[in-house]
């Protein structure tokens, strides 16, 4: 058996069994095409609104949700690349995006 670069052996013993790992999966949904989502979501926080934002390249993410909650005078956070705004501030926060020159959808209810 040949090693591949996009492969990461699991388990051998010469010819034993060798399974495929699966590679990490992505935290977003949406695919990486440029445009920054934003949604409300509830589930699993008790009925509480958060507002996540998905699409920010990787090197503007953490002054992008410092610029966010201070604009919106609320707390918040970075989670595996999605930045996650407390409340629901969707207008307020697409129009900071779109300030900051993100091309900026919608998504949900």
């Amino acid at each position: 058996m040949t090693p591949d670069n996009n492969s990461r052996l699991v388990y051998s013993t010469d010819g034993g069994l060798i399974k495929e790992q699966a590679s990490p999966q992505s935290a977003s949904p949406f695919p990486a095409d440029g445009v920054v989502r934003i949604r409300r979501e509830t589930k699993g926080r008790k009925g509480a609104g958060v507002i996540s934002i998905h699409g920010v390249p990787a090197d503007q993410q953490k002054s992008i949700a410092t610029l966010l909650k201070k604009k919106c005078g609320t707390g918040g956070g970075l989670k595996e690349g999605v930045i996650e705004i407390q409340g629901d501030k969707r207008d307020l926060i697409r129009s900071e995006l779109e300030k900051a020159g993100f091309t900026v959808k919608q998504v949900g209810g």
